[in-house]
């Protein structure tokens, strides 16, 4: 029992460490300025991928959002690029504003999951609530790490 309880600590302090350093860790396709193209493929023709008629995740942001469409490099569907127009503070992309999902890139990679999936099928799969399964330790680190993910598309 107690050897369960120590690798739980140690698989809960290991996905910390790992979020930490992720959040710490320069991003490759950052500009200087902080102001990045967030990109999906959607397996669409180019041609029902308009900026001027996008799904209504992305038409919330108006003139705060630019967006660039083009066709998926090997006729793979279509390229759905947005980008924030005006700069965000840099406080606003430290790891304590993304543990507390106030970063705006966040919020638009999530809308931009949202949008792809409208293009795609039509509606947003969300998961069942209330989960089915009584809480353990290993399922509140998997609702942590889940929740996480949801925001940044990745854990």
């Amino acid at each position: 029992m107690v050897f369960r309880t120590w690798l739980w600590t140690a698989a809960a302090g290991v996905a910390t460490g790992a979020a930490v350093a992720r959040g710490l860790k320069p991003r490759r396709q950052e500009t200087a300025d902080g102001n990045r193209w967030l990109t999906v493929t959607v397996n669409r023709e180019p041609a029902d991928v308009q900026p001027d008629r996008l799904p209504s995740p992305l038409q919330k942001y108006g003139d705060r959002i630019e967006v660039r469409v083009r066709p998926a490099p090997v006729g793979r569907g279509t390229e759905l690029a947005v980008r924030l127009t005006e700069t965000q503070p840099d406080i606003t992309r430290s790891v304590p504003a993304r543990l507390a999902g106030a970063d705006p890139w966040q919020d638009l990679r999530r809308t931009l999951r949202e949008a792809k999936a409208l293009l795609e099928t039509g509606e947003v799969m969300r998961p069942d609530a209330p989960p089915t399964t009584r809480e353990t330790p290993g399922g509140k680190l998997i609702g942590l790490l889940s929740r996480r993910a949801s925001g940044e598309g990745v854990l």
